[in-house]
């Protein structure tokens, strides 16, 4: 049971470091969208792209948390929405809330424009509408890891408890 924990705390971490430089890779790609006289449209695409992984990786992160503590993954055709509102629940005696009310809404936002992203032709991509998007990133980002840190941490703790039933 303990190496279940930390293999998931471990995966969680590692999902993490790459969201990290997708968040990085934004930011770089906006500011050069912004700045450029030529090839603006494969800046944009860029960040849409990497917008469309940001919220990809944070949903694997939550679809492994579900897989693993919470008895399987949802289904039907709204599961990705429900997915951030199971995460916002404690679960009694499995698992505390994975995400606050607050970072779960602003994630939400980032699932829409994924679901907008893979069904759109890039050249109808909104500057002015990804603008919040990556405004926004930074900061929620760093709101959205503490959250998940704090919850590899459970896990980690919740392996030291289990230590003789391994």
């Amino acid at each position: 049971m303990k190496t279940r924990f930390r293999l998931l705390a471990q995966r969680i971490r590692d999902e993490m470091e790459e969201i990290e430089r997708t968040v990085d890779a934004v930011g770089r790609h906006w500011r050069r969208f912004q700045k450029a006289r030529t090839d603006q449209d494969a800046f944009l695409n860029s960040v849409a792209l990497n917008l469309h992984g940001f919220y990809s990786g944070v949903e694997r992160i939550l679809e492994l948390i579900a897989l693993e503590l919470d008895g399987g993954t949802l289904g039907g055709e709204a599961w990705h929405a429900e997915l951030l509102r199971q995460m916002q629940s404690s679960l009694s005696q499995v698992r505390p809330a994975v995400l606050s009310h607050e970072t779960a809404d602003w994630l939400d936002e980032y699932r829409k424009f994924r679901h907008r992203v893979r069904n759109i032709y890039a050249t109808n991509l909104v500057p002015d509408r990804m603008q919040l998007l990556v405004r926004d990133l930074p900061s929620g980002w760093r709101r959205l890891r503490h959250e998940l840190e704090t919850f590899a941490t459970f896990l980690e703790n919740l392996a030291g408890k289990n230590q003789s039933k391994d």
